[in-house]
């Protein structure tokens, strides 16, 4: 079980997992200084690295889009809970301990100077993973891996799970076989309901034709996505049946 505590810096405040660390170092958000430390290519401020409390993952929380001209990394501080990090790491934390699919948070940090701060977050590699997109590329995508992402997008979703960003990239694939969802900056909870559910099905979708997905795979609607959307449908109602949100 994640168990969450806040260490005040003088600059900002560090939220961390209290059953894994007795304490929180800052050294760790500090890519440069780890050895080892790699940066993921094509995943923006991503860097792997080992630590004595295990393989982990650091995302430097960045804007996009034409904003990100200005403001880069900075955000407007509006109170500690409301932190990207802090946000994203309680969510995760929330999850996690719900038994759903999303890699375990570590460590979050913001650094602030007058009204804007910057934020990390630090969380657990999830072993051997590819993501659908590297695995549609590869030609590796079947109906066994769209059953289990059907299923696991039914599970957030009966939770009540909004991700602002549901895509190929952000879906992976263990060593196993298990499907897991990350990347979970700016999203929410919500009450379950089928417009905003299938608009993040919508998206997913929309994600796989910009990757090309039929020329990569001549049957990527009839072989996968009907079978995602079957074991989605089945699974969220077995669920609802049952009286269950996960």
């Amino acid at each position: 079980m994640i168990k969450p505590k806040i260490q005040p810096m003088p600059d900002g405040a560090i939220l961390f997992d209290s059953d894994l660390l007795a304490t929180a170092d800052a050294r760790w958000f500090d890519a440069d200084g780890i050895d080892g430390a790699r940066q993921q290519a094509g995943r923006g401020s991503v860097v792997f690295f080992d630590a004595p409390f295990g393989a982990c993952v650091l995302r430097h929380f960045q804007r996009g889009g034409l904003i990100a001209r200005l403001l880069k990394d900075t955000y407007f501080f509006t109170g500690r809970k409301r932190t990207r990090g802090f946000r994203e790491f309680t969510l995760l934390a929330e999850l996690h301990n719900a038994g759903l699919s999303v890699p375990a948070p570590v460590m979050a940090r913001y650094v602030r100077r007058g009204l804007r701060y910057r934020a990390d977050l630090i969380t657990r590699q999830i072993p051997g993973a590819q993501t659908l997109a590297e695995r549609l590329k590869a030609g590796t995508l079947d109906a066994v891996i769209a059953t289990r992402t059907g299923r696991m997008l039914a599970a957030f979703h009966a939770w009540g799970v909004w991700h602002a960003d549901l895509n190929a990239h952000n879906l992976l694939v263990d060593g196993s076989g298990q499907v897991w969802l990350i990347d979970f900056d700016r999203c929410r909870k919500r009450k379950p309901a089928m417009f905003w559910q299938q608009a993040n099905l919508d998206r997913l979708l929309r994600s796989f034709r910009k990757l090309q997905a039929q020329r990569h795979m001549a049957d990527f609607e009839d072989v996968f996505w009907h079978s995602l959307l079957a074991a989605y449908h089945r699974n969220l109602a077995e669920r609802y049946s049952r009286g269950e949100r996960a």
